[in-house]
């Protein structure tokens, strides 16, 4: 269970943070992170907490989702809303059984968004899979330690304690910040190759993002291909990375 992070994205409202604390201590669970909290520490936080003080004190605090997901290996967002570009889509049961099936070493963070619009696009784009949870048509909105609930209940049914799930792989898993370090060098690349115009980029690197989102990369893949860029941008006669022998 400690390898799952509960990511609340700028919740407004006290109460909220209180709640998901005792929602992650009734399942287990105890790795809460607070991206730019309204208003924490907060009276109403301790007094939604309940029995879960412990869990809301050792809250970690930080300004950027980028901060909250950097050393993650697995990042879900959830969300309510269709895109222009669509996303890998599960519900919470779904999500809970591809964590557990995920190596013993990856660490997980599933980002739950703003009371009022949820995570924004951006945020969504650094996510590998979006989760939705079923609700009635005639009400679908879920208060937001009540979402964190329903998908803590999953990963506890799911029994995160099972030691020999995925245990085989020869190579650790690439974490958010070295997949988002190899893509932005590929986006470098194919604009000095001339693939995408710097000037009007349209969507390749967005559907490359997803693309690579569907896959659990390993940190030597991601060296292979940083490495395949560099080769690339070798060989380009217009690139700046060129060295003057051309080899």
């Amino acid at each position: 269970m400690k390898r799952v992070r509960i990511v609340l994205v700028e919740p407004s409202h006290p109460g909220n943070i209180g709640g998901a604390a005792r929602a992650l201590k009734n399942m287990g669970q105890s790795d809460l992170w607070l991206v730019n909290p309204r208003r924490y520490p907060d009276p109403q936080a301790d007094w939604r907490a309940a029995g879960a003080l412990d869990v809301l004190d050792a809250a970690q605090v930080v300004t950027t989702v980028d901060e909250a997901i950097a050393d993650c290996h697995w990042v879900v967002g959830t969300s309510t809303r269709s895109r222009r570009i669509p996303w890998p889509i599960a519900n919470a049961k779904e999500i809970a059984e591809r964590v557990t099936a995920l190596p013993q070493d990856s660490e997980v963070a599933i980002l739950f968004g703003r009371e009022d619009n949820g995570l924004n696009n951006d945020e969504l784009r650094r996510c590998n899979h979006h989760l939705q949870i079923s609700a009635s048509s005639e009400y679908s909105s879920l208060n937001l330690a009540m979402a964190v609930q329903v998908v803590c209940y999953e990963i506890f049914q799911c029994g995160l304690v099972d030691e020999q799930a995925g245990d085989s792989w020869d190579r650790r898993a690439a974490t958010v910040a070295e997949v988002s370090g190899m893509l932005d060098h590929l986006e470098g690349t194919l604009t000095d190759t001339g693939f995408i115009d710097g000037n009007n980029p349209g969507q390749t690197m967005t559907r490359l993002r997803r693309l690579f989102a569907r896959v659990q990369m390993d940190e030597t893949e991601v060296q292979i291909l940083r490495g395949m860029c560099k080769h690339i941008g070798l060989l380009d006669p217009n690139s700046p990375t060129r060295s003057p022998q051309g080899d």
